[in-house]
């Protein structure tokens, strides 16, 4: 299997945007395991607008949960239980987007944590990050989780605003490669988002 998982330092940071020009980028299959709120719509749906792929490519979640929380709790609410024997990678040709849930720590279920899960499935990871105060902080530590479940990464990439010494010092402490900066786009499109993506992010080896 090869592909790459996408998460992030926080939840709202970008990371479908991102996802959906990697994937588009790749010629891809998306996969987004665990979506918790679908109002008005789900990241899938975001996805296939954004990434230019053809409907097939667009997996379906294992788990499509309503309420808008974390996996753990949207779950609870809907009265359904996550069991990790659902949440297998697919089998596709080609490579394979994974899109986490919110951050690194975000429980799945009361027993495992989004990390566990990209441990378990082994695919390197893409972290997004903000340019914006705090981002130092953020993305280190997350940095330090993956590394000390032994997930490979493939590259750190940063949303919004451009920040020098931020997209300067947090590759070079966290000794990982820059794979670029996606600036915030106005309107979003595909179309737009496929320029932005050529231009600005450098595709992981």
């Amino acid at each position: 299997m090869s592909g790459f998982i996408v998460t992030g330092t926080d939840t709202d940071i970008g990371k479908t945007v991102f996802a959906a020009g990697l994937a588009g980028a790749l010629g891809a299959h998306y996969w987004k395991p665990v979506q918790a709120g679908v109002d008005p719509e789900g990241d899938r749906e975001r996805v296939a607008a954004l990434s230019g792929l053809p409907p097939a490519h667009i997996l379906p979640e294992a788990y499509r949960l309503t309420t808008p929380a974390s996996p753990h709790l949207a779950a609870r609410i809907d009265g359904v239980e996550i069991a990790l024997a659902r949440l297998a990678l697919p089998k596709v040709d080609g490579p394979l987007v994974v899109e986490g849930a919110g951050g690194l720590m975000v429980p799945v279920s009361d027993r495992m944590l989004m990390i566990d899960l990209f441990a378990h499935w082994g695919l390197p990871a893409i972290l997004c990050a903000r340019t914006g105060l705090g981002t130092i902080n953020h993305s280190l530590l997350s940095l330090e989780a993956l590394r000390a479940r032994a997930i490979p990464i493939a590259g750190i990439v940063f949303i919004g605003e451009p920040h020098e010494e931020n997209e300067r010092i947090i590759p070079l402490l966290g000794k990982v490669p820059s794979l670029g900066r996606l600036p915030c786009l106005d309107p979003l499109d595909a179309g737009q988002l496929r320029t932005a993506f050529a231009a600005s992010i450098r595709l992981p080896g």
